[in-house]
């Protein structure tokens, strides 16, 4: 009986224990990690206030590679919500929800330093869970940029939640610290520029008909005006074989910049969809079968929906659907690298989907170059395969970049040839990587 009457006061005192020390223990629980990263704010900033990277650089797929992700709400900034599910129970079922975004992508190059946070919904203890992200430029002269990330809990009065205080440092650290280093690694993915200046918009285009020439030139202003100008020549032949006008400038489109070589298409776009090619008609919108001999006779259709009109000369339908679209004014024609870089990167950070190698660059010429200083302007776009409505603040999107006429589509074998010097070029020696 005694040790009965023991063993229920060692619990009592044991409760009672429990409570007191819960009772003293903080209502509230923290952990923070840091990096530095060399890599420009903005787009650090950038890639964090929104979800589309996010299955990349958290840590959730590192546990459970079927882990699943769907979004809603605004694209970026407060209210964006990514959720994910999954089988494995060290993930579980969740959300992320952006409640704080400041100061906004206009501001935060100018200021140098951005807080981002992120409510959480999952099964951790606790109510109130976030993260905090503060974003500071850093080193010497400002050169990297420190991220770091804090998670914080509120626990109230619930004494079993306060007692998992004690465990803090386990699974909520790690998800800090892992995620922390994933975006590293993603970072370290993306061209190292900065898009400050940019100001690209998201714009719906239209598909239309256009006559191509598939080039190539040293990496040279003047290698690659002699094959921009010898490509325009055959295509203003081809025009009037066919009958068919300019609709438009002259459009370069890149296949291959190298450190070395340029490989691209020089285009027109025309004022038809159906060519009559050795007296048959040919439907631009409608391609034939492909054609696997090799044969390189006019009316033969190649793989990619192109028709063979003449020589080196080809038709086909080009462009359509969304394109993130740059403006590059008054400048030399060496500058157009580096706008695809910029378009490039500020789609891998806001998560845009797009394959440069299947839905290619291209230029389109707005005035042609100023032979006195060697100084043009041009739209620049980058295909994509997904995209929202608009990027951040952009009001409305613009007309379809087809339906624009950012130039007199007059004679291409002058105004234009004048302009083909604009196309992608840049001296070897000039070389504008970020």
């Amino acid at each position: 009986m005694m040790r009965v009457l023991e063993f229920i006061v060692a619990l009592i005192m044991v409760a009672i224990l429990y409570l007191v020390v819960g009772v003293l223990m903080p209502d509230h629980g923290s952990t923070s990690r840091s990096i530095e990263v060399s890599h420009d704010l903005r787009q650090v900033y950038d890639i964090l206030s929104n979800f589309r990277r996010f299955p990349d650089y958290g840590v959730l797929r590192a546990y459970d590679p079927a882990t699943r992700f769907t979004y809603s709400g605004p694209a970026y900034g407060v209210g964006a919500e990514t959720s994910w599910t999954s089988n494995d129970p060290k993930v579980g079922n969740g959300s992320l929800t952006i409640t704080k975004d400041e100061p906004g992508p206009g501001k935060v190059s100018l200021q140098g330093s951005a807080e981002i946070e992120w409510a959480l919904k999952n099964g951790w203890s606790g109510h109130d869970k976030r993260f905090v992200i503060e974003i500071n430029r850093s080193g010497s002269n400002d050169r990297l940029v420190r991220v770091t990330m804090r998670y914080r809990v509120d626990y109230g009065w619930n004494l079993i939640d306060r007692y998992s205080r004690l465990y803090i440092h386990g699974e909520p650290a790690s998800f800090v610290q892992y995620t922390l280093s994933n975006l590293q690694n993603v970072l370290a993915s993306i061209q190292n520029v900065d898009y400050g200046q940019v100001h690209p918009r998201i714009v719906e285009t239209t598909p239309e008909p256009i006559l191509f020439v598939s080039t190539h030139a040293k990496r040279t202003n003047e290698e690659v005006d002699t094959a921009t100008q010898k490509a325009l020549g055959e295509i203003d032949a081809a025009m009037k074989k066919l009958g068919v006008k300019a609709a438009g400038p002259r459009i370069t489109i890149t296949t291959d910049f190298g450190d070395q070589n340029y490989v691209f298409d020089v285009a027109v776009p025309i004022n038809a969809s159906t060519l009559s090619i050795g007296g048959q008609p040919y439907d631009l919108t409608q391609p034939g079968a492909a054609d696997t001999s090799g044969s390189t006779a006019p009316g033969t259709w190649e793989k990619n929906g192109a028709v063979i009109v003449d020589g080196n000369v080809m038709a086909r339908m080009a462009f359509g659907g969304k394109a993130l679209e740059g403006d590059l004014e008054n400048a030399n024609p060496a500058a157009l690298p580096l706008m695809r870089y910029n378009l490039q990167a500020y789609a891998q950070t806001h998560g845009y989907g797009f394959d440069p190698n299947a839905h290619r660059f291209y230029d389109v010429v707005v005035q042609a170059v100023d032979p006195n200083t060697g100084e043009g302007s041009y739209k620049v776009y980058l295909p994509l395969s997904w995209g929202p409505a608009a990027v951040p603040g952009q009001a409305s999107s613009p007309a379809p970049a087809s339906s624009a006429a950012p130039a007199p589509a007059a004679s291409v074998g002058t105004a234009t040839s004048a302009a083909s010097a604009a196309s992608a070029a840049v001296p070897a020696s000039a070389a504008t990587a970020g």
